[in-house]
């Protein structure tokens, strides 16, 4: 059951993640996915650094899933 909920819960953060940086990125439903379950990871992992800890929720994680859209556009472009 965890694992349908990340999988869940990993499209919804990835779906709001494109809404809020528009533009041309490829993936369908998959890559929406894992952008939004990756995102949680970075999102936690930049909360830790900075001496945040528990739960980094849904804002977290979606900020984690925007900034690795940021990062994968520079390297596209370049």
């Amino acid at each position: 059951m965890d694992l349908i909920v990340t999988i869940i819960v990993g499209f919804i953060v990835g779906v709001i993640a494109k809404f809020l940086m528009p533009g041309k990125d490829g993936g369908g439903l998959i890559l929406t996915t894992l952008l939004g379950i990756a995102g949680a990871f970075v999102g936690s992992f930049i909360a830790r650094g900075l001496g945040i800890s528990g739960s980094v929720g849904w804002i977290g994680s979606v900020l984690g899933a925007m900034l690795i859209l940021l990062v994968l556009r520079l390297v596209k472009k370049a």
